[in-house]
């Protein structure tokens, strides 16, 4: 097992490995990343997907076969993201065992064309989970504002959750506070809340991308700044994670089961030749946190990763750097907005394209 990673590990950060394809299942290539890189669990999203269904020919017997069958292009395509996902969460089963049901998660997305739409969302991440039908699979739902009630409503189903597309702390309390609905929710069902697990996907390198390109703009000394928003957000978001998890509400929870929500680090690949490439999991490291990587990215830690400055006990320092890039003239507010936009229409047009590869697969 490399040590850089098995470290890694053993300072709270569970390894995910932010990538799914039938190659990679059948090959044993995620079995190899399990056993030697301690990869603990798999994120998937519809830009993974369309570049999984468009390279190779990995998919197409099953295409075919469910053509014969008079599948359209949309059962297709739940088809068969939902049997990787299955293929993956029964390759993790030994590790959601023995990690009492923390890890060994993979998680499927709800279509990005539902973001706005709460009704819609809550009933395809319940079909998505009935479908995957394992008990280790984590729903993706967008933190929208529509997303928000969605989240409530799967939580108290029972149904375990990741938060995607979280960028502001704002945002992310909200989240924080949307799952605490849905376990009050689920409690006062009647539900083992001690089954319900969801993690929250802040999102990283995006941010700094965005900043960056605004102290670009400004110019002069903002430019000092470059680099260090995406860590000292996500610094703010660990503070207010020990905050919302230590108060009273959620111990009520905890006394019934409930587990923590825990942050997961997402867009950890650097968009910068500026800076290094394991920037995003070195100055991330903290108890209980997910960090779900790009492939490049885990072997360039594995390689020559080292453990940065820590997380926790940060909030005060990065506040500090949030406040200086407010003073520079970067409007936050209008970041996180644009990011959250953005990211919703990246995974629509992944979407597109993934339906259609699978629409001229099927002729």
């Amino acid at each position: 097992m490399n040590k850089r990673m098995r470290t890694l590990a053993r300072s709270g950060v569970s390894i995910w490995l932010d990538d799914l394809s039938r190659g990679r299942l059948a090959s044993g290539n995620l079995a190899g990343l399990i056993h030697d890189y301690s990869v603990t669990g798999v994120t998937t999203n519809p830009t993974i997907f369309a570049a999984a269904l468009s390279h190779g020919d990995d998919y197409a017997g099953s295409i075919q076969a469910l053509r014969s069958n008079g599948a359209d292009v949309p059962e297709v395509i739940r088809t068969l993201t939902t049997t990787d996902v299955r293929d993956a969460c029964d390759l993790f089963a030994d590790v959601h065992a023995s990690s009492d049901g923390v890890d060994g998660r993979v998680s499927i997305e709800v279509e990005p064309g539902l973001a706005m739409d709460t009704a819609a969302t809550i009933a395809q991440a319940a079909e998505l989970h009935r479908r995957v039908d394992r008990e280790n699979v984590l729903i993706k739902i967008p933190a929208t504002r529509a997303g928000l009630a969605a989240i409530t409503a799967t939580i108290a189903a029972g149904i375990s959750v990741n938060v995607t597309l979280i960028f502001s702390v704002e945002r992310y309390r909200e989240v924080i506070g949307a799952y605490l609905a849905g376990l009050e929710q689920a409690a006062a069902a009647g539900r083992d809340l001690a089954g319900i697990h969801s993690v929250a996907s802040v999102f990283v390198s995006r941010v700094d991308t965005e900043i960056d390109r605004r102290l670009e703009e400004i110019g002069g000394a903002a430019r000092q700044l470059k680099g260090r928003a995406g860590i000292a957000n996500a610094q703010l978001a660990y503070a207010a994670y020990q905050a919302e998890f230590a108060a009273e509400r959620f111990q009520v929870l905890s006394a019934r089961g409930a587990r923590p929500q825990r942050p997961l680090w997402a867009s950890t690949g650097v968009k910068s030749d500026d800076y290094p490439d394991t920037l995003y999991v070195s100055e991330l490291v903290a108890p209980g946190v997910v960090n779900t990587m790009p492939e490049k990215t885990l072997l360039a830690y594995a390689d020559h990763g080292t453990i940065g400055f820590p997380v926790d006990g940060a909030g005060v320092s990065a506040a500090k750097v949030m406040r200086l890039v407010t003073e520079a003239g970067v409007d936050l507010p209008d970041v996180f907005a644009t990011l959250e936009t953005e990211g919703v229409a990246k995974f629509e047009k992944s979407w597109q394209e993934l339906t259609a590869t699978v629409t001229a697969a099927l002729g």
